[in-house]
Order: structure tokens, then sequence, then C-alpha cells
């Protein structure tokens, strides 16, 4: 297994709109996370993926691209990125940007070309196709946000492919104009110096020819993994990526450890890891919409199966949350305020001992939970806003059941505004926010996170010098032990002379516990709560996580 410097690192995720506002608009921006770099640097982070900054008219939030080489008007300037990548440089931090490829807003100039007429010379540039009939798209496919996949468009008598929102049309990647683009596009920012591109949705980047109507109007077998997805991958590495020294990272919906190999093989030239999400989809009541928590044998099979069948083959990435997930203590821990934080590093303990590269969402190493929503106009994420409308309003589901559901799973739980301090607005602006701050700011901040010595940061910080200092805890092999047990995740690692025993307790009460004979009187790494690990036998508070080594 080749040792790299982003196997070694500890990414952090930035949504930049919710991160730190710098003037008082209620949006966060470039300069405010330049204020905050500080922070960063002291919490031992070593990258940060920046959710996309670029010109946009944030139908998604940033998703939908109208010019990939401008900054956002409410982020700042291009001087504003440049000066972040500098700060950035100088603290040994590096930049990774968010590559929104698959699809363009309807306001980016190809398709403001492309939509002019059957012969513009942009045409191509996106997925046309003939309707049915005047009324009926080209096939059933349902788009991600809900209604058609397919936007019919007057100006041509035509319809467009959308797999997202209606103002976010896919690109044509069979169109060689359209690579060229893109490369060109991403040698400008290679240039200006950035340290890699975590990738969006790359796995949707090639479609079929054919575009039959899908079970249930799914597309998926159509437009995920396709027939030249390896292809372009493989032309975009020989053409941008092998030329910098830069990390890559792809989103890959519905990945198995056998396409993630080929994805993200030692040798097959295309990224350096991907993100799959078994262990956060799949566990929906009413699609992706669920108020139940993930059983923990099941939560442990997936985990386990991604660490044994990419070992010394692939590279894993490792997150509880992002900007597209609820918050981690509220999903996978317990969110009451006597188990908040116990959970919370419980939880970062189990995630940065596994092999991979670690991502820390903005607010997790503060313990940072879901929101208390009290009505769908608390909602601003499209996603949340568009699946209460299908649910409810049209009499699918009543409020009462599928409140409950949305409000577990929403993706605006992430997107709240960090919270800095007990000031107005958590500290994160002194206007009106976009997006309301959670309530419970007053306790769960970093400003006393940062000045307790016990706090969930602290922790975090801990978890990452270790890593930091011990080539065990990248390079490992991984073991599974009690696979059966529906309270306790508890695995082992193993390189060379050296072995780890990471116990980790997923439940609310006292559970007895044998430490294996081979790990009974060694040293205890990190430990969450306070408890003696010189016996065999002994018994585990709630949610508690503790990690012995011995060489």
């Amino acid at each position: 297994m080749n040792r790299t410097w982003w196997k070694e690192a500890v990414i952090y995720q930035i949504y930049p709109r919710s991160f730190m506002d710098s003037d008082g608009d209620g949006i966060g921006d470039l300069q405010g996370i330049i204020s905050r770099l500080d922070y960063l640097k002291y919490l031992g982070i070593d990258i940060i993926w920046l959710s996309p900054i670029y010109k946009s008219p944030n139908d998604d939030n940033g998703y939908d691209i109208s010019d990939y080489q401008d900054i956002m008007d409410e982020f700042g300037t291009m001087e504003d990125f440049d000066e972040l990548l500098k700060a950035a440089h100088e603290r040994d931090i590096k930049i990774v940007m968010d590559l929104v490829v698959n699809h363009t807003s309807d306001e980016h100039q190809w398709f403001v070309e492309s939509r002019k007429s059957k012969n513009n010379a942009y045409r191509d540039y996106y997925i046309w196709r003939e309707g049915k009939d005047a009324q009926t798209p080209p096939n059933n496919w349902g788009s991600c946000f809900g209604g058609s996949a397919w936007q019919y468009d007057e100006m041509t008598d035509m319809y467009y492919l959308h797999l997202f929102s209606k103002k976010q049309p896919d690109l044509n990647w069979d169109n060689p104009k359209v690579r060229k683009e893109v490369f060109d596009m991403m040698t400008w920012w290679c240039d200006k110096g950035i340290d890699g591109f975590r990738m969006d949705v790359i796995s949707m980047i090639s479609k079929t020819k054919e575009m039959p109507d899908g079970k249930d109007g799914d597309f998926s077998p159509y437009c995920i993994h396709g027939p030249n997805v390896h292809k372009y991958l493989q032309e975009m590495n020989e053409k941008v990526l092998s030329r910098y020294n830069i990390m890559t990272v792809g989103e890959t919906a519905g990945v198995t450890t056998e396409q993630a190999q080929q994805y993200a093989g030692e040798d097959t030239h295309e990224l350096n890891m991907v993100f799959q999400f078994e262990h956060v989809e799949g566990d929906g009541k009413y699609g992706k919409w669920t108020d139940k928590k993930i059983p923990l044998v099941t939560l442990k099979q997936i985990l386990s199966r991604w660490q044994t069948e990419l070992y010394q083959k692939a590279w894993n990435s490792l997150f509880w949350d992002n900007h597209d997930q609820p918050r981690a203590v509220s999903r996978f821990g317990d969110d009451r305020p006597m188990y908040r934080e116990v959970s919370a590093k419980m939880l970062a303990t189990c995630l940065h001992m596994l092999q991979g590269t670690p991502y820390i969402y903005q607010g997790e190493e503060l313990g940072m939970t879901n929101y208390p929503f009290e009505s769908p106009n608390d909602f601003r994420d499209i996603e949340s806003i568009n699946a209460y409308r299908e649910w409810c309003s049209e009499g699918r589901l009543s409020h009462e059941e599928f409140w409950p559901c949305i409000t577990f799973k929403s993706r605006d739980n992430a997107r709240t505004p960090i919270q800095w301090d007990d000031s107005p607005q958590a500290g994160f602006t002194v206007g009106t926010p976009w997006i309301a701050v959670n309530p419970n700011y007053t306790e769960i901040n970093a400003k006393v996170e940062t000045a307790n010595m016990d706090s969930v940061f602290h922790y975090y910080k801990k978890l990452i010098k270790l890593r930091k200092e011990n080539p065990i805890i990248v390079y490992g092999k991984y073991e599974a032990l009690m696979e059966d047990s529906e309270e306790l995740f508890v695995y082992t690692r193993t390189l060379d002379s050296e072995k780890l025993l990471v116990v980790c307790s997923f439940c609310d009460h006292e559970t007895n516990f044998t430490i294996p004979a081979e790990f009974v009187g060694t040293v205890c790494l990190i430990s969450n709560v306070q408890n003696a690990y010189d016996k065999a036998e002994m018994t585990l508070k709630p949610y508690e996580a503790f990690v012995l080594y011995y060489k």
C-alpha cells in the first residue's frame, strides 16, 4: 500500500454559506473563512474541502453553476479567493474545490446558447430529446428533487435532461468539446494552486444512448456508472489530474466495493478515493425519509465490508455527515443533553480509528445537533421543500406521519450556521442569517468548547494528533470483533507488530465487556470517560469509547 499525504490527512468540509459571515448580510463568505483559519489550524486539520463557491443563481445552493471561473457574488471576489488560498497555504492547510460537472446552471452561457436553436454550436453540450408526443416527456424518469427529469423548452419544442433541479441541465459528456471545456477549467484551477477536487455526483456523467422508461421512473440503470464513466475519468486523469500533486474524491452514489476499486484503485488511474453512502442511505420509510436510526449490526456490516474489501486495493473515505446529511450526533449518537458530548466523542473515536481518510463536517467537532424545526416554512433546502409538498400537500401522508421523518433527515439540519459563541446569531453574523441558528448555540459553541479541555472539540484535536503520530491508525489492517452485538462496535487494527483495540458503545446503558487477554494492561491511547482498563472484566458506561495499544 503506497503511503501518500492525502491518506494521512484529516479533511474539514466547509459549507461557506453557513460558516462565517464577514459583512453582515447573513450569508457566510470567503473573508469569513479567512477570519477562522487559525481556529482550523488549532484543531489540526490538513485540508479544507470547500462546497461550491462559483458564480451561481443558487437554485441548489451553489451546486448550479453559471460560471466555473468566477466567484458567487455573496461569497466575495476572485481576489478574496486568492487571499484565502494564500492564507491557508501559509498555515499548511490545503484547499480542495467542489467540482460540479455532471450539470451546470441553466443560466450558464453554454446552456443559454444551447437552447437557442437545434443547430446552435452549443446544442450538443446538453442532452436534448423529442417528447413522446406534444405533452409527454421522452421517458418516465423522475428527478432526484421530485417531478420529471425532463423539462420542456418551448424555444425548440424539445426536452432537456436534468437529473436534479430543472435549473440544473445535465451536460453531455459524450461530446469531446464538453470534456475539453471541463478539463481546461480544471487545469486553470490547478494552475492557480488549489490542492484537489471533490467531484459532485461524478458517477452520473456517462449516460446510455438508449433512454427507455425506468422501473417506477428510476433512471439509475441508465445514468449511474454509465458505459463510459471510467473512460472519461481516465481521460481526466491523463489530461489533468496526473499532472499535479493533488487529491481527488468522487461522490459515487450506489457504488459497490467492486466498483470503488475501479474508480479509486491503486493503479486504475482515475480517482484517489470515493464517497460511498451505504451507511447513510437505504434506511428510509418513505424514500429517503425516516425517523429511525440504522440498527448497529447493519451499520457494522456495511462499514466492515468496506474496510476489508478495499484493503490494499483502494482507499476509504470516512464520514458520518456532510452538507447532504443530518447531524451525526443526532443520527448515530444521542443528542439528549446528558449524552450529547459523550456520544459525539464515541462516534469520533469509532470513525477516526478506521482505515481511510476522515472527513469532519463543520460543527461536527463541536457536537452540533439537528435543528428543532417547527414548520415547513423553516426549510431552505430545495429537496426538503419539494419532498414536503410531494408527500404531504398532495395527500400521500399526513403532516403528523411525515414530519418526524423530514425533520430527522432534512439536509437543512447540517446547514444551520456554525455556532461560534453565545452572542446573538451565535457569532455567525451581525445581520439576519439566511437560515435560522440552532437555539442551543448558547450551550454548544466554539468559544465554550475551545476553552474547555474536556470538550468534544479537544477530543477531536487529540484524535487528529494521534493519527499523525501513529501510522497504524492510517495503514493498519482492520478486523471486526463481536459482529452480532447490538450494543458494541469493536474492532482491531494491526500493522507489523503493533495492534490497536477499538471499543465503542452505541447504547445509553451500562454493558459488560471482556477485554481480550492480549490487550489487558496495555496503553490506553484515548477514552471518552474515566474508567480502568487493567482487568479483563469491565463494565462499559453509556456511549463509552476507548482505544488500547501495544507493540
